[in-house]
């Protein structure tokens, strides 16, 4: 699959979560480096999304693509961007 230029990150987590917070401030500067945001969504707003995530945040997605959940794959990260 094939991602557009520029799609952001997608980060599911919760404002409490310590785990949300470590993959998001390792996520920062891979993000920085090839340019694409990080766009944060507290599940807990979202009924349907706490429902979907629940107790699987942080959730790391780009481009439509689940790419790690709980800690930070920066392999899987750097090969995704790779291949867009």
């Amino acid at each position: 699959m094939s991602q557009s230029p520029g799609a952001p990150f997608i980060l599911y987590g919760r404002a409490w979560c310590h785990l949300c917070e470590d993959m998001r401030a390792e996520l920062e500067p891979i993000a920085e480096q090839f340019g694409r945001a990080i766009l944060w969504i507290d599940i807990d707003e979202d009924p349907a999304l706490e429902a979907r995530y629940d107790e699987r945040v942080p959730v790391l997605i780009l481009a439509g693509v689940e790419l790690c959940q709980y800690r930070l794959d920066a392999n899987a990260v750097r090969a995704a961007l790779d291949q867009g």
